[in-house]
């Protein structure tokens, strides 16, 4: 009826403009009155579910990394009120800072941009050490408490040898400098070439279950151990003299479930991974424990306003670097980030002092 009426309004609006409405075809008694199927579309429920199946090209099940992945963030979203900022610095002289660290600060190592920008940020959180913390919640009794915390433990996403990807924890960062954090780095990744991956994080889940054990989540336990011991999901490890071969490996060459434990803050780097990119991430989880998480984006061009000398302003190109901060709600305010952001507007404005770093 309303179809009818919106063409109704057009040919009262546009006079000129010929509407055809078919005619409602007269209903003959004892004839059937189903429309003639013009288009193919499946008649029953199992005919659409065999069209639907012969649409797949590939079916991939979740291993062990994707199911902590799946997991994790699931809860995430489920448990944490989300607050998310959208911010953009001009880093500009930081940048040209950046471009000059060869000269004017030698290091050993190369230092790359986006160690440069890791150690800004554990700069600032130094400075709001209230986003550097864990939460216990109680949401049936409404209780809870925050546990701010002395060493910066950094969980970073990292590329793996297999493309997948995997979260790190870069354990007691706010005491490495530049060098400290390089040399950390390169030695995680020789580790990680030296890690069974399924392996590690059978260990991390299976750590994680028995710790829902201890606090009574029996249900939730065992369906998560019958995941991965049955059916099509079943997690296929090494067989069991390669394990034992493989756990001989001395763990300092290897990555344990230590090296996999929640850190006290994430930090995503997606800048690092397509530096062209010209967009940013809105939006990103916070792993609970955690209150606080942080997404770099890429350095980009953009117009910014710049004050001259003798006072006045104009339109210039300027580098941009987009950071998306997440806040839990129940932890935190915005307010709460506003110290980290000054520090580190500071660190933009006047960077020499990364030389020192």
């Amino acid at each position: 009826m309303y179809a009818v009426e919106a063409m109704q309004a057009v040919s009262t609006t546009l006079p000129d403009a010929t509407v055809a409405i078919p005619a409602t075809p007269t209903a003959t008694p004892g004839a059937s009155t189903a429309l003639p199927r013009t288009l193919e579309w499946p008649a029953t429920e199992k005919e659409a579910q065999a069209v639907y199946k012969k649409r797949i090209t590939r079916t991939t099940r979740f291993g062990m990394q994707r199911k902590i992945v799946s997991y994790m963030t699931t809860e995430s979203w489920q448990n944490v009120p989300h607050v998310t900022y959208m911010y953009e610095p001009d880093v500009t002289d930081f940048f040209d800072a950046f471009k000059q660290m060869d000269v004017k600060s030698p290091h050993p190592h190369k230092i790359t941009f986006n160690t440069l920008i890791t150690r800004a940020i554990i700069e600032g959180l130094k400075v709001a050490p209230h986003l550097n913390g864990h939460i216990s919640y109680d949401h049936k009794f409404a209780k809870g408490k925050i546990q701010t915390l002395a060493n910066i433990d950094i969980s970073m996403p990292w590329i793996l040898p297999n493309g997948e990807m995997m979260t790190i924890n870069l354990h007691n960062c706010e005491n490495r400098n530049l060098d400290g954090m390089t040399e950390y780095i390169a030695d995680l990744t020789r580790r990680i070439n030296n890690t069974d991956l399924t392996e590690v994080m059978y260990d991390v889940s299976l750590d994680n279950t028995l710790t829902q054990l201890k606090h009574g989540k029996i249900a939730e336990s065992l369906r998560k151990i019958m995941g991965a011991k049955l059916g099509k999901g079943k997690i296929k490890r090494m067989p069991g003299d390669a394990r034992k071969e493989y756990k001989s490996i001395d763990i300092r060459d290897r990555l344990t479930r230590y090296d996999l434990q929640p850190g006290t803050v994430t930090i995503s780097n997606i800048g690092s991974i397509y530096r062209e990119q010209r967009g940013a991430i809105g939006i990103l989880e916070i792993i609970p424990p955690q209150i606080f998480a942080i997404a770099v984006g890429a350095v980009q061009d953009k117009p910014g306003v710049v004050a001259k000398p003798d006072g006045t302003k104009e339109i210039a190109v300027r580098k941009v670097l987009p950071i998306c901060l997440a806040l839990d709600h129940r932890a935190l305010d915005f307010g709460d980030a506003v110290p980290f952001m000054k520090h580190l507007d500071g660190i933009f404005a006047k960077p020499e002092q990364i030389y020192s770093w």
